[in-house]
């Protein structure tokens, strides 16, 4: 069974927003291999429609390898209002059970499923233990506003399974679901 990943990158008061903006000085040669090694362990990317509508715009001009992984990738989009024929990028909508969609996804023989932008989407996944691994890439930032990460989720109990910790000051913390705590 493949693996569920969700990265995601937050600041220290937990702000998920705007990463664009607060990231760029920790983004270093740390940040590249560790987010290359995630791309390369996944053979399919699983994204929000807001997320999936922004990396539309940006990553189909990406022409170094990064970018041309990204691009060749399938894409999952989990969306009520977006059709399939509105997608422009390798997509396919996920717009009925989407938790069922992403089991039967995880069934499927292949690489991990790395999930990128946190919003509404994880709520569902977590919800239904969906999540094997949440990556949270911890900036050593306090972006003072903005969307806060997982509002409104339920108690969800993980387990810290793995820490790396790069000379910028970023932490990328692994954690798994507990044990029939989900």
């Amino acid at each position: 069974m493949r693996k569920l990943i969700e990265s995601t990158f937050v600041t220290l008061d937990g702000t998920i927003s705007a990463p664009e903006q607060w990231g760029p000085p920790y983004w270093d040669s740390e940040h590249s291999a560790h987010a290359h090694k995630l791309l390369f362990g996944a053979d399919a990317l699983l994204l929000g429609r807001e997320t999936y509508e922004s990396f539309a715009q940006t990553w189909p001009a990406m022409d170094d390898e990064y970018g041309k992984r990204i691009n060749g990738m399938p894409k999952y989009v989990a969306s009520r209002t977006l059709q399939n024929s509105e997608t422009t990028w390798n997509a396919t909508i996920l717009g009925g059970d989407v938790a069922a969609e992403v089991a039967e996804l995880k069934q499927q023989p292949g690489q991990d499923i790395l999930k990128f932008g946190t919003g509404v989407l994880d709520h569902t996944l977590l919800e239904h233990g969906l999540v094997d691994e949440l990556h949270l890439w911890l900036f050593p930032v306090i972006a003072g506003s903005g969307q806060r990460i997982l509002d409104g989720l339920v108690t969800t109990h993980l387990t810290l399974a793995e820490t790396t910790t790069f000379s910028s000051g970023i932490v990328v913390a692994v954690y798994e679901p507990k044990s029939g705590a989900m």
